[in-house]
Formats: structure tokens, sequence, C-alpha cells
């Protein structure tokens, strides 16, 4: 994939996504969709994405963890960041 295709997000994710299989639906989804990046629980109960990848396959990745058992995102906030060169993989953190 050409760099210029890709772009990273951070995104955070609020509603009933922790307890909920979310960030390994996360890691099984960017893995098939080809993203890179990572996925933490946070304190306050929301979820934090960094996904590296074409604009598409982030949506779909998104698309792929909504569409998870239990999941509800109640709202998301996302913001467009620099690229990270070195990402390899998706982690679960």
């Amino acid at each position: 994939m050409n760099s210029s295709d890709k772009v990273r997000k951070r995104i955070i994710f609020y509603g009933w996504v922790q307890g909920v299989g979310f960030r390994w639906r996360a890691r099984q989804a960017a893995n098939l969709y080809d993203c890179t990046g990572w996925v933490r629980n946070n304190a306050d109960g929301s979820v934090t994405m960094e996904i590296q990848g074409k604009e598409e396959n982030i949506d779909q990745v998104i698309l792929a963890v909504e569409r998870g058992h239990y999941v509800r995102i109640e709202n998301m906030n996302c913001k467009t960041i620099p690229l990270a060169e070195d990402d390899r993989g998706f982690i679960a953190r």
C-alpha cells in the first residue's frame, strides 16, 4: 500500500464498549482489512483506538466492531493524526 493512500486516526469510542469483546474484534478486523495500530480500554469506560490504513478499510474495521454482540457505540470522537511510518500489526493493549 502506498503511504499516500494511508491515513491514521485516533478514535475514542463511548457507549457499551468494555467487557464485550471490542478489543478482540478490533484486532481481528484490523488484521482482516490490512490496518495497523492499537486499541486499549480507558479508565472512564471508553476505548481508544489508533488505526492506520486506507480510509475505506478503517471504516470497515469500525463496522465490524459495531456488529459485535453486545457492543453498542453511542458516540465517537475521531481525529486524523500523523502517520506512524514504522507501524506494524495491530495490538490490543
